[in-house]
């Protein structure tokens, strides 16, 4: 089986396992038309309050579509429920107000993606005092279990990345060594990647020039940082492991700005503009992840905590029944048919202005 043939077939298999991860834990729910459907309480559930608290306005893809699918997914489950969307635009503080004004309007459960994964301890100790089940998103919280986890498996996604480049850098019998630009030193899963990447690079035969843990995954920083390293290192920079498209975002801005040519750059999250820097050549890869997968994933979960179910997780993780999707790594060979063809993106986002013609030589229509 050749290269193109393992990557169909792991992204199909991924397909699969997410659609029947989905139904299962639709079917545990009892229901999926109805607002009291298999709720012994009857019309308890009537107008339910669930919260869902995202962590940062740094990526675009809470506000783009975390929210709305998780949104769309709970107003399948229960029509007459109310979801309240909060975004802490990185303040670990300005979130603890945010789900407590959450409790105070009495939400039956808290879907949270913590700014700060050690200050979100206190968030699930205050909800699981008032009986309030938490469900960790996306990123973990380690000191105090949550009630139920749900996210992508962030240190494949840390592994996934860093090999696809080093198997790059081989593949051109590149000279030098690699920058690692990791995520928000407060992230709990930033630190999973971080360790994910770190098990690819080390042995890879490619010396680690310099790392750096990006303050709140802030672009800006890591842009800041790279300049620097560029200045030090100048040509021994063979290519740079970003921990998410923003970050990769910012370390291609940093080689621009400085003239000089941009190595291989990886990212994580498949944003439209890191869709974008693919198909012009600046990004080597990222990571795709359909946010619906884990957005109507929580959803269920939510759902079936809020009738007074349990539902048992896939694995555990920080002592917490978890679920772990598996992702599937982007480059301009795949990009065509795992965000294309799969309908996770449009053409008409991406394939804009300056980025037509690249689209068109990858068949992107």
């Amino acid at each position: 089986m050749n290269r193109a043939q393992m990557r169909t077939t792991a992204f199909a298999a991924v397909a699969v396992l997410a659609g029947s991860v989905l139904a299962a834990c639709g079917s545990g729910s009892g229901s999926t038309s109805g607002d009291t459907g298999g709720n012994p309480g009857g019309g308890d559930l009537q107008g339910a309050k669930v919260a869902f608290l995202m962590p940062d306005l740094a990526s675009t893809r809470y506000e783009l579509q975390d929210k709305p699918l998780f949104e769309a997914r709970m107003k399948q489950l229960c029509p007459s429920c109310e979801v309240i969307y909060q975004n802490a635009d990185s303040d670990a503080a300005k979130q603890q107000q945010q789900a407590n004004s959450a409790l105070a309007q009495g939400v039956k459960a808290i879907v949270l993606d913590p700014v700060d994964s050690a200050a979100a301890a206190t968030i699930v100790k205050t909800a699981q005092s008032q009986q309030v089940p938490v469900i960790a998103y996306d990123r973990p919280i380690p000191a105090t279990p949550a009630d139920y986890y749900i996210s992508f498996d962030n240190e494949k996604i840390g592994s996934m990345i860093a090999q696809s480049l080093v198997d790059h850098l081989k593949a051109e019998k590149a000279e030098g060594g690699i920058l690692q630009v990791n995520g928000s030193p407060t992230d709990a899963a930033a630190g999973l990647i971080k360790k994910g990447i770190h098990s690819a690079v080390d042995p890879s035969g490619f010396k680690l020039l310099a790392e750096y843990d990006t303050p709140d995954w802030q672009p800006e920083k890591a842009q800041t940082w790279v300049s620097g390293q560029i200045t030090q290192f100048k040509d021994q920079i063979v290519g740079v492991v970003a921990a998410n498209d923003g970050t990769g975002g910012g370390s291609i801005a940093a080689f621009k700005a400085a003239g000089v040519k941009v190595p291989p750059v990886t990212g994580n999250d498949a944003e439209i503009a890191a869709a974008q820097r693919i198909v012009s050549g600046d990004q080597y890869n990222t990571i795709s992840k359909p946010i619906k997968i884990v957005a109507e994933a929580s959803a269920n979960v939510a759902w079936e905590f809020m009738q007074g179910k349990k539902p048992a997780g896939k694995a555990t993780l920080y002592n917490t029944p978890s679920e772990l999707f598996v992702p599937t790594v982007v480059t301009k060979e795949n990009i065509k048919e795992v965000l294309f063809d799969s309908g996770i993106m449009k053409a008409a986002d991406v394939c804009t202005g300056e980025y037509a013609k690249g689209c068109e030589e990858l068949g992107i229509k």
